[in-house]
């Protein structure tokens, strides 16, 4: 039996993800030994179907792509200095 995989990153799922799909295995089957593989919360189905459309249609980047809309987070080196500046003038 093989040895589960606990250390693991999203974009070594996905190149496995990649590799089983242009090897011709459908989404349907690549789920399972990834499951077996890497654990249930590696991915999901619906992710590997979704990963497997993507290659379909020609896409070769494993990495996420850009996201519009508000960033995670509002640190920068702008928001860092207004802050301070605050601070200073209102003295806490």
């Amino acid at each position: 039996m093989a040895t589960a995989i606990k250390d693991w990153s999203k974009l070594e799922v996905r190149a496995v993800v990649r590799f089983l799909f242009s090897k011709g295995i459908r989404h349907s089957e690549i789920y399972k030994p990834i499951a077996e593989t890497y654990g249930e919360g590696a991915t999901s189905r619906f992710r590997v179907y979704q990963w497997c459309a993507w290659f379909g249609v020609g896409r070769t980047s494993l990495d996420d792509e850009p996201k519009s809309g508000r960033p995670k987070t509002s640190t920068n080196e702008e928001n860092t200095t207004r802050v301070d500046e605050h601070i200073k003038l209102t003295g806490g």
